[in-house]
């Protein structure tokens, strides 16, 4: 079966027609989608300014991170939820859009610059946990940035072209 048969399928079920069929279900759900997002881009950024040695320079790196990343972790959930949602709805519409394949792409590329920093860059923490990050970690925290910035541009630039 080809892929757009079976976004037609998904955006053909019950649930995906009604968020496109309703007055409010969508902009509810993508309401949703934003203030997670919100948390999401502001948690990641309070982690990245303080691998950039840009804030938080007092603050043991691992403290800012265990105190942040509940959050992200929570408002990335709900976020992909309300995202799959809206895709959902409209999937055939996404599925050809730039803006949103490149939202997409750098989710991927962010996830895997997360793990990367994570599996690499966190070996050593207790050398610079209290002190300057190594050249490796500010390179994740800057791409990290650069990531999350992208993603919340593609994802406006989605609304503008669906």
């Amino acid at each position: 079966m080809a892929l757009e048969q079976v976004l037609t399928r998904l955006q053909d079920l019950s649930l995906p027609t009604q968020i496109r069929e309703s007055d409010w279900m969508f902009p509810t759900i993508e309401t949703v989608h934003v203030f997670a997002l919100v948390l999401v881009v502001g948690s990641i950024m309070t982690v990245d300014l303080r691998l950039l040695g840009l804030a938080n320079k007092e603050r043991p790196f691992s403290q800012v991170a265990s105190e942040m990343l509940p959050w992200t972790w929570t408002a990335f959930a709900i976020a992909a939820l309300a995202g799959m949602l809206m895709f959902s709805s409209k999937a055939l519409t996404y599925y050809g859009n730039i803006p949103f394949r490149l939202k997409m792409v750098c989710l991927l590329l962010a996830g895997i610059n997360m793990a990367m920093f994570h599996w690499l860059g966190t070996r050593h923490l207790e050398t610079w946990d209290r002190g300057r990050p190594p050249r490796s970690a500010k390179l994740a925290g800057g791409a990290s940035l650069l990531l999350w910035v992208t993603i919340v541009a593609a994802g406006r630039w989605v609304g503008f072209t669906t």
